[in-house]
């Protein structure tokens, strides 16, 4: 049987439709079952080819949202804020009512939220990718399992034809002696 009649009756016979009606995942995984290949992750999900600025973004959002970067800046507001309230008017760089450190608030959430957000929907990205292989994966199973259960009963109904065509035989058999021994009773 040729690749593309094994595809088609893998179609019919597991989705009941043609192979050119399938959406190409369904292809794929016909594909895959037909070829009797493995569901290999793509090679996208596989390596990092995040570019620097990819890897720094990542990097930002993985600091920014961590508990020891909220209590080391709490630790650094709390210092600021000291410094210039208790060091008196020669050490005070930003008296209250701390402009400078508002200004460098604001800085600091206006670069770091958009950089959190590229991070955010890289991941997004590689969650979605990844939900698709596990739907293909999925489907794959399915399928097979479906498959294997068509090929057990044909299996089952080839040897329940076989067990009844030895049962006729043996009737027959039974039927003969019993005439047999009929013929020579009488």
């Amino acid at each position: 049987m040729n690749e593309q009649a094994r595809r088609t009756e893998l179609a019919n016979g597991l989705l009941s439709c043609a192979y050119e009606d399938l959406t190409p995942v369904q292809k794929s995984v016909i594909d895959l079952i037909a070829n009797e290949a493995p569901s290999a992750l793509r090679p996208e999900l596989q390596g990092d080819d995040r570019s620097f600025w990819e890897r720094l973004a990542d990097n930002v959002a993985k600091v920014g949202g961590s508990w020891s970067f909220i209590f080391g800046f709490g630790v650094a507001l709390a210092l600021w804020i000291a410094w210039n309230e208790l060091g008196g008017k020669a050490l005070a760089f930003d008296p209250y009512p701390f402009i400078f450190l508002n200004l460098m608030l604001s800085m600091l959430a206006a670069i770091q939220a958009p950089v959190i957000m590229m991070s955010q929907n890289r991941a997004a990205t590689r969650d979605r990718e990844a939900a698709e292989h596990d739907y293909v994966v999925n489907l794959r199973a399915e399928l097979e399992i479906m498959h294997l259960h068509d090929k057990l009963d044909s299996l089952r109904e080839q040897q329940i034809m076989e067990l009844l065509a030895r049962q006729q035989e043996t009737l027959e058999l039974l039927r003969s002696q019993v005439a047999e021994l009929a013929a020579r009773g009488a």
